[in-house]
């Protein structure tokens, strides 16, 4: 039940709780303190009158006396009962309407050998005091002495001031729940603002952003946060929306060509030969794109964070020297130079390795002119080791040099070769390898020189 009251009621009855609490802990502690003071007051009084009698019995001249004296003494004293009884409890001097009862209390002893005891007879609770003294007059006896106070006007005191400790109690707390809603409630403003913001947020408007200055500092890193998130979500869902209109537009071409060639095919009758050739360039189309459609679940599947299937050790000069001879024939018939420089040890998955490699490797082919040269660099420190392919050639636009890696982006149509069939995934593939080796790639190209260097992670750093 508590998970569905909102962070206002909760703040609120929170709030009333520890008023409440502290209200009546406040009128206990008062209540009690109260009573205390009038016991007090009560055993101030009876220890008076307890001098006056042991005083009156002391300059009595006879039993008589002490009697008469005593009830001109305290006959006048409202609430005040005094018993006075021999050594046969025989009453020597009792006040009218009281009586002693068989049982009391079991009573508090004082230095002075009296005891103060609490008595109730009928509707009725008395302070009292018991103690014994000595007559002077001949023959002298020992007297047991009883003084009562009655408390009732004490207790209607108390029970006033219970009631009125309720009533105030009782609109204190109110106050203060009222009190509490009103903080709580616009303590809650900046995230009903920040409420407000996000439900404006929508695929067309994904610039809204929270108002960090005007929320208290609790909720600036909160609102700081939310903000980065949105910055993060309006990028990928640019980079989605662009992702899906480079498909769209990578799909079109070799789709309008398979429809369009089957059309012109099947308009009149043609031969066997050229219904053969037909199939055979449509199947050239249709190998391009389950080739593309493999790179894209392949970058899917890395982007939403996959282990690497086959995850061991290897040298990475020994691979990338297997690749170099793959595409040692390719590199002859341009005169271009192919080398292999340097060696280091990697931990991750071999041929997952080779396909990152083996794209920049195409790609410097490519794009590196007759008589030119591609180098690949091996370095490996404690840190990291560093993969690099250089070639030689034209430079790329230091414009483009941010987003070679991205989907199907290509850079300027100049250094893109007549023969490519390639959709502009390879280097996003090769980025997506290296990150799942917990590795970064980089682009760098100047003075006739392109290079990008891929960095993996040590195996020292991972326990290897």
């Amino acid at each position: 039940m508590l998970r569905r009251l909102s962070l206002t009621s909760r703040l609120t009855a929170f709030f009333t709780t520890v008023a409440a609490s502290v209200v009546l802990g406040l009128g206990a502690m008062f209540m009690i303190a109260t009573d205390r003071h009038f016991q007090e007051l009560d055993r101030a009084a009876l220890r008076d009158k307890k001098l006056l009698i042991e005083s009156i019995l002391a300059h009595a001249n006879s039993p008589e006396d002490a009697k008469w004296r005593l009830d001109d003494a305290l006959s006048h004293h409202h609430g005040l009962y005094v018993a006075v009884k021999d050594s046969q409890g025989a009453p020597l001097f009792q006040s009218e309407g009281f009586h002693v009862p068989e049982r009391p209390h079991s009573g508090h002893p004082s230095p002075d050998g009296s005891s103060f005891e609490a008595w109730k007879s009928g509707e009725s609770e008395f302070n009292a005091i018991h103690f014994q003294a000595r007559t002077s007059s001949a023959p002298a006896t020992n007297l047991d002495i009883f003084v009562a106070i009655d408390i009732e006007h004490h207790q209607q005191f108390l029970s006033d001031l219970r009631r009125n400790l309720g009533i105030y109690a009782a609109i204190a707390t109110l106050i203060s729940g009222l009190l509490g809603w009103l903080a709580a409630h616009q303590g809650m403003a900046p995230l009903r603002a920040m409420k407000k913001r996000a439900a404006a947020v929508t695929g067309q408007r994904l610039e809204e952003r929270m108002p960090v200055d005007s929320v208290p500092v609790e909720m600036a890193d909160l609102a700081h946060e939310l903000n980065h998130m949105l910055g993060r979500l309006q990028e990928d869902f640019q980079r989605l929306s662009e992702f899906a209109s480079d498909l769209a537009h990578e799909l079109r071409t070799p789709i309008s060509n398979l429809l369009t060639q089957t059309q012109v095919t099947l308009s009149a009758k043609r031969d066997a030969d050229t219904y053969r050739d037909t199939l055979a360039s449509n199947a050239e189309e249709l190998q391009r794109l389950a080739r593309m459609v493999a790179d894209m679940l392949f970058l899917a599947k890395t982007e939403r964070g996959v282990d690497l299937p086959h995850k061991e050790l290897f040298s990475a000069a020994g691979e990338v020297q297997a690749l170099v001879e793959f595409y040692d024939a390719v590199a002859e018939e341009k005169g271009i130079r192919l080398g292999v420089q340097g060696d280091g040890d990697i931990q991750g998955d071999r041929l997952m390795f080779r396909r990152a490699v083996s794209n920049l490797l195409s790609n410097a082919i490519r794009h590196t002119p007759e008589m030119g040269a591609v180098q690949i660099y091996v370095s490996s420190d404690e840190e990291a080791v560093e993969v690099t392919v250089e070639n030689t050639g034209r430079e790329i636009d230091p414009k483009d040099l941010s987003r070679v890696f991205d989907r199907f982006y290509r850079a300027d149509p100049s250094r893109t070769h007549p023969g490519s069939d390639g959709a502009g995934l390879g280097l996003s593939i090769t980025k997506a390898i290296v990150e799942a080796h917990g590795g970064t790639v980089s682009a760098h190209s100047s003075q006739g020189r392109t290079r990008f260097t891929l960095i993996f992670p040590s195996p020292r750093l991972q326990g290897i």
